[in-house]
C-alpha cells in the first residue's frame, strides 16, 4: 500500500584509591586530551568552526573537561565504510549497545537504559546540534538520523549528560551535523550499495560568503534487504544557515525533512532464526506491516559571546507523522516544541579556576493518537480515538572548582517537572470507554565527583549521579488484543557510581569506566505477543541493579614497517553487561532480559598512506536471555568483517565494506517476554535473525 503522509562491588575500592591518589597529584597545566583518539587517527584536518558550532578541536576539548565517562567520535573517521545505520557510527564505543533488528529498526542502550524495551528509544536523550531530537514525552525513534549527515558524535553516559540537561539513566547522545566552516569538503558527492540490492546516494554543498555560511545535505537510500518483506526507502535532507550578526553574535538555523517507508519482516522463533532467517512473519505479510513515517524540524541556535563565558539560546520545533499498521493501525499525528537557553564559562573564585554551566528547557508537545483495524495494511474500523499532551520544565547547573591545577571537584543538579495528560474519547469498539488521566513527576538530581589530571595526556575521575526516567506514553498506555488502558506508573530513579581512566601514553590510548547503578522501580518491559506486532507492556520492578565494564583499548603494534610511514594498529573495545532483578518476588535475582553479557570488538588497522586495510571480529560469547524468568537464550555468535579503502587521485576514494563474511547463522536482538518456557504458535516468535553475509562498496568524491 502506498499512502501520502500528513505533512560491580569493585567500585567503592576502586573510588577509594583514585580519590587520595588525586589529593597529592603534582601540577599539571591546561587540558591537552582532545587528541585522545582510541579508534585511531582522523582522516582529515578538521576545520576551526564558529561561535554557533565550535570546530572538531573544541568539541573534543568540551567534551573531555566532563568529570565522567564519555566518548567521542569524528565523523571523518567513518567516511570509508558503508555506515547505514547508528550501529556503524557508535560499535566501536564502549558502554554503547546497539542491536540490529532491520533497517533502520534498531536498539540503541547505553548501560542498559530500556533494556528490555524493543521498540523506539527510552531512557536516552538524542539530540541534534545540542537540540533535542525525542519527542516531548521523551521517545524517540532512529529514522530521522543520517549517519551521511554527520561530522562528530558525543556520547555522554548516565548522569554526564547534564551538560545538556539530561539526567537519563542511559545519558545523551549528541548528532553534531556539519557546517560550512566545518565540512570536510565544500562540496562531496558520493555513491554507495551493494548487497541486498542497496542502492544510496548522497550530496552534500556548502559555502561560506563573508558573515554568511550555508550547508544542505540529501541521502537517498533503497534497499531491499536481508529478509523478505524489508524493503526500504528513505529520503533525508539536512540543511543549516549561519549568520555573523556582529563580532561575537551568531545565528543558526537548521531545517530537516526526514521520509522513511520501511517494510517490516516480524520476529521469528528461534529455530526459524538459525535455520531460516530470510523468511518474515506470517503475520507481517498478511497485515502488510511496515512503518511510514514524515517528520519536519527547524531549529535556531544564537550565540553571544560575553564577558565571561558564551550563552546559546536554542529553540525548535518538530511535526512528526505517523502510519504504522502493525497488529492495528496505528495512526499518529504531533508536534513538538520547545526553547532552551544556555550558558557556560569559566572564571576565577578567590584565584581558583572555576568552569561552571547553567540552563532552563521548557518544551511540550501534542499527539493525535488513532488506531483501526489493520485490514491488510489499510484501515479498518477506528478502534482508539485519543490525545497524547507533554510538558517539561527543568533547570540544571554544574560546576567544576580547580581546587588545585590538576584537581576539580564538580557538582551540579537539575530540577524538573514533567506532565503526562493523556485523553480518550472512547466509544469505540475493543476500547474501555473514554478515559482521562493527568500524571506529574517531579524531582531533583544532584551529582558530584572528582576529575584528575596529573598529565596533560591523562585523566582520572569518579563520581556519584542521581537519574529519573519518566515513562513516555509507550510504557504509559498498554495496549492486548481486547483494550488500551492508561497505566500509572512510577518514574524510574538510580544512584549511580561511576571510577574510571582515560589517555594515551606513548602508543597505547585507553578509556575504561567501572560503573554500578542502583534502581528503583525500573520500567521494565516485556512483550505480550510479539508475533503479532503487539506492543510491549511495561511494569515497574521494585529492585534492580545494573554495572559494567567500558572498555577501550588501541595499541600501535609497529610502525614504518615497510621504512615508508605505514603503520599497524590493534584495537580492542569491551562492553560488559550485568543487569539483573534484586529480591525480586517473581524474578529473584535473574538476569534482565535483552542484553547480552559480553560484547566484544576487535579491529586491526594496516594504513599506508591514502590505503587502509582493517579486519574485524564482533564477537558475542553468549546470546542475551529472550525472559525474565530466564529460561530460553539466544546462541553466541562471532562475525568476521573486512574493511578497506584507496585513494585514487587527490579528493577521490573508493572503498570496500564486507559484513559476516562466514555468513554466520546468529540472533540480533530479541523481544523480552516474561517466560519464554510458556509459548507456544506464534507467540513463541520474539528473535530477529542478524543480516547474513554482505559486501557494499563505495565512491566518494570531494573538491
Amino acid at each position: 500500500m502506498s499512502r501520502v503522509h500528513r505533512g560491580s562491588p569493585a567500585l567503592p575500592a576502586l573510588l577509594g584509591v583514585l580519590l587520595p591518589l588525586a589529593a597529592g597529584a603534582q601540577e599539571a597545566g591546561t587540558i591537552a586530551l582532545e587528541q585522545i583518539d582510541v579508534a585511531g587517527p582522523a582522516a582529515a584536518k578538521p576545520a576551526a568552526g564558529s561561535l554557533t558550532v565550535p570546530g572538531i578541536p573544541e568539541q573534543r576539548r568540551a567534551l573531555v573537561q566532563t568529570v565522567g565517562s564519555v566518548a567521542f567520535v569524528d565523523a571523518a573517521d567513518i567516511q570509508d565504510r558503508y555506515a547505514n545505520t547508528l550501529r556503524d557510527v557508535l560499535k566501536d564505543v564502549p558502554g554503547v549497545t546497539v542491536q540490529e533488528r532491520y533497517g533502520q529498526e534498531l536498539r540503541l542502550s547505553v548501560r542498559g537504559s530500556g533494556v528490555a524495551r524493543g521498540f523506539h528509544l527510552r531512557g536516552i536523550e538524542l539530540l541534534q546540534d545540542g537540540i533535542p531530537l525525542n519527542l516531548a514525552d521523551g521517545s524517540g525513534d532512529f529514522y530521522q538520523v543520517d549517519p551521511l549527515s554527520l561530522r562528530s558524535v558525543e556520547v555522554y553516559k548516565g548522569g554526564n549528560a547534564l551538560t545538556f540537561g539530561a539526567t537519563t539513566l542511559g545519558g545523551a547522545v549528541n548528532l553534531v551535523t556539519p557546517t560550512a566552516r566545518t565540512a570536510l569538503a565544500p562540496t562531496i558527492v558520493r555513491i554507495d550499495g551493494g548487497s541486498f540490492n542497496a542502492v544510496r546516494e548522497n550530496v552534500q554543498v556548502s559555502r561560506v560568503s563573508g558573515p554568511a555560511d550555508f550547508l544542505v545535505n540529501g541521502t537517498i537510500t533503497n534497499a531491499d534487504g536481508f529478509r523478505q518483506h524489508e524493503v526500504q526507502r528513505t529520503q533525508n535532507v539536512n540543511a543549516n544557515l549561519g549568520y555573523q550578526i556582529a563580532p561575537g553574535i551568531e545565528t543558526r538555523f537548521y531545517a530537516g525533512i526526514y521520509l522513511t517507508d520501511q517494510k517490516l519482516p516480524g520476529a521469528l522463533t528461534l529455530s526459524e532464526s538459525l535455520t531460516t532467517p530470510r523468511i518474515a512473519n506470517p503475520a507481517a505479510i498478511t497485515g502488510n506491516q511496515s512503518r511510514q513515517v514524515a517528520t519536519e524540524r527547524i531549529a535556531n541556535r544564537t550565540s553571544f559571546l560575553l564577558d565571561v563565558g558564551k550563552l546559546d539560546i536554542d529553540s525548535w520545533a518538530i511535526h512528526k507523522s505517523l502510519y504504522h499498521p502493525i497488529f492495528q493501525v496505528i495512526d499518529q499525528d504531533g508536534w513538538t516544541y520547545g526553547v532552551a537557553p544556555h550558558w557556560a564559562g569559566t572564571f576565577d573564585v578567590a584565584g581558583f579556576r572555576n568552569d561552571a554551566i547553567l540552563g532552563l528547557r521548557a518544551y511540550a508537545g501534542q499527539n493525535t493518537a488513532l488506531q483501526f483495524i489493520n485490514v491488510a495494511g489499510n484501515r479498518g474500523a477506528q478502534t482508539r480515538n485519543s490525545l497524547q499532551s507533554a510538558s517539561s520544565l527543568e533547570a540544571y547547573g554544574e560546576n567544576r572548582f580547580w581546587f588545585l591545577p590538576e584537581v576539580a571537584l564538580m557538582t551540579g543538579a537539575k530540577l524538573f517537572s514533567a506532565n503526562r495528560t493523556y485523553s480518550d474519547k472512547g466509544g469505540l469498539p475493543g476500547n474501555l470507554g473514554a478515559q482521562f488521566a493527568n500524571r506529574t513527576y517531579e524531582g531533583a538530581n544532584p551529582k558530584i565527583g572528582l576529575l584528575w589530571q596529573p598529565l596533560p595526556d591523562l585523566q582520572v575521575f569518579g563520581d556519584v549521579t542521581r537519574s529519573r526516567d519518566v515513562p513516555d506514553f509507550s510504557d504509559l498506555v498498554q495496549t492486548n488484543l481486547n483494550s488500551t488502558t492508561f497505566v500509572p506508573l512510577q518514574a524510574q530513579r538510580a544512584w549511580t557510581v561511576e571510577a574510571g581512566t582515560r589517555g594515551r601514553i606513548d602508543r597505547l590510548a585507553f578509556d575504561v569506566t567501572l560503573y554500578r547503578a542502583e534502581v528503583r522501580d525500573e520500567l521494565i518491559n516485556f512483550s505480550t505477543n510479539a508475533g503479532l506486532g503487539i506492543p510491549a507492556a511495561t511494569f515497574n520492578a521494585p529492585r534492580t541493579r545494573h554495572q559494567g565494564v567500558e572498555a577501550a583499548i588501541s595499541l600501535d603494534l609497529a610502525r614504518d614497517l615497510t621504512g615508508a610511514g605505514d603503520t599497524l594498529t590493534l584495537a580492542q573495545v569491551w562492553t560488559r553487561n550485568d543487569f539483573r532483578f534484586v529480591n525480586d518476588p517473581v524474578y529473584g535475582n535473574n538476569r534482565i532480559a535483552g542484553l547480552p553479557r559480553d560484547i566484544l570488538r576487535t579491529v586491526l588497522t594496516y594504513a599506508r598512506g591514502s590505503v587502509t586495510l582493517a579486519p574485524s571480529l564482533d564477537w558475542v560469547p553468549r546470546g542475551a536471555f529472550a525472559d525474565h524468568a530466564n529460561t530460553l537464550r539466544a546462541p553466541g555468535y562471532a562475525l568476521v568483517g573486512l574493511q578497506a579503502s584507496v585513494g585514487l587521485d587527490p579528493g577521490l576514494t573508493l572503498f570496500l565494506d564486507a559484513r559476516n563474511l562466514t555468513d554466520a547463522r546468529y540472533v540480533s536482538d530479541v523481544s523480552a517476554v516474561t517466560n519464554a518456557a510458556t509459548l507456544t504458535g506464534s507467540a513463541a516468535r520474539i528473535f530477529y535473525p542478524g543480516d547474513g553475509r554482505s559486501v557494499f562498496a563505495g565512491l566518494r568524491g570531494t573538491f
